[in-house]
C-alpha cells in the first residue's frame, strides 16, 4: 500500500488523478447550479410573498427553500469530495458554503414584511455565496481540464 508521498508521480497517475478531480468538480458544479436555481425560485416567490402573495406564496417559497437547503447540503458534500481530490494533485482549495437553515420559523409564524425581508436577505446572501462557489469551482475545473489535456 502506498502513502501519498510514495506514490509515483508519473504522467499517467497524474492524468488519472486530474480526471477524478474534474469529475468531482463537475459533480459539485451541478449541485451548486441546482441549488442556485432553487434559491432563485425561492427569491422570486419571496418577492411575491412580500407584495401580499399570502399563505400559498409563503408555502411555495418555503418548499423551494427546503429544496435549496437539501441541494446546498449535497453541494457541500460534493465540494468536500472535490477538495479531497484536489489534494491528490497538490492543489489546495478552500471553498466555503453555508448550509444552515433559513429563517422559515420567523417567516411563517410571524408573517410580516420585516420577517419576509430578513428571509429575502438570507436567500440573497446564500445565493451569492453559492454562485461564488460555483464560479471558483468552474475556474478550478477549467484549469484542471487544461492541465489534463496537456499531459
Amino acid at each position: 500500500m502506498y502513502t501519498h508521498d510514495s506514490i509515483p508521480q508519473d504522467s499517467e497517475w497524474m492524468k488519472r488523478q486530474l480526471g477524478e478531480a474534474i469529475i468531482a468538480g463537475e459533480r459539485a458544479m451541478k449541485s451548486l447550479s441546482d441549488a442556485c436555481d432553487k434559491l432563485s425560485s425561492a427569491k422570486k416567490w419571496g418577492i411575491f410573498d412580500m407584495l401580499g402573495g399570502g399563505f400559498i406564496a409563503s408555502m411555495i417559497k418555503h418548499s423551494r427553500m427546503e429544496d435549496a437547503a437539501q441541494l446546498l447540503r449535497r453541494a457541500g458534500d460534493d465540494l468536500a469530495v472535490f477538495q479531497d481530490e484536489l489534494q491528490d494533485v497538490d492543489v489546495i482549495c478552500d471553498i466555503d458554503l453555508e448550509t444552515d437553515g433559513f429563517l422559515s420559523f420567523a417567516d411563517v409564524f410571524m408573517d410580516s414584511f420585516v420577517a419576509d425581508a430578513l428571509v429575502q436577505e438570507k436567500i440573497a446572501r446564500i445565493m451569492r455565496q453559492a454562485e461564488e462557489a460555483l464560479e471558483r469551482t468552474g475556474s478550478i475545473v477549467a484549469a484542471m481540464k487544461e492541465k489534463h489535456r496537456m499531459l
